[in-house]
């Protein structure tokens, strides 16, 4: 607060000696300030590290495969000081609901993920990414013949429109032929037989 009121008067009001604040002011801290700042650090990097789910105990386990060692009880006391809380997960997650009654077309590639040239096979898959504000689904299609990702779109759900998005975006981007195989998983997301037809796609 010395930018805003005189230290004279800070030191009267408070009752403190201003040689006492100018010593204080050029001491260099202690080793044990150093160390709790070292601390501070490797334990918010641990806290980031863990995606902010562990707890003290398993926190310490963690920084000890880093080689710190550091007590609970300091672990406890400089999260508190950082205000590092730990965050519950959701233990469920949406994935592809195989269990479904809606038909399922012949695997056309029988594992053989080897094409001579492009589109002529696409692969699809929806694979969900923890963050920070919740679970990020990953829709995808790769063209099989280099991996490449021919079309992608990102949501908060797995709705079906989320795949859809993705295969609109590969075929404007690649313009396929007809007789391209669309091969993908039983999930209830990629029933979207009508817009493989209406392209010329065939589901696999």
């Amino acid at each position: 607060m010395r930018l805003k009121y005189p230290i004279p008067l800070m030191c009267r009001v408070l009752k403190v000696s201003k040689s006492g604040y100018y010593i204080w002011l050029k001491r260099p801290p202690s080793e044990r300030q150093i160390e709790n700042r070292r601390l501070e650090v490797e334990i918010e990097a641990a806290h980031r590290r863990t995606r902010g789910v562990f707890g003290p105990h398993r926190l310490q386990k963690e920084l000890q495969s880093h080689g710190i060692k550091v007590s609970l009880y300091r672990i406890r006391r400089i999260r508190r000081n950082l205000n590092l809380r730990c965050k519950q997960v959701k233990k469920f997650k949406a994935t592809t609901n195989s269990k479904h009654r809606l038909p399922v077309v012949d695997n056309l590639i029988n594992q053989n993920f080897i094409t001579d040239a492009p589109n002529k096979v696409w692969v699809t898959d929806i694979p969900y990414i923890p963050t920070r504000e919740g679970w990020l689904y990953l829709a995808t299609h790769k063209d099989i013949f280099n991996g490449e990702i021919v079309g992608y779109a990102m949501d908060s759900h797995m709705r079906e429109g989320l795949v859809k998005n993705s295969l609109l975006m590969a075929i404007h981007k690649r313009k396929p032929g007809a007789g391209l195989i669309h091969h993908s998983d039983r999930g209830s997301p990629y029933e979207y037989q009508k817009l493989l037809k209406f392209f010329n796609i065939i589901p696999s």
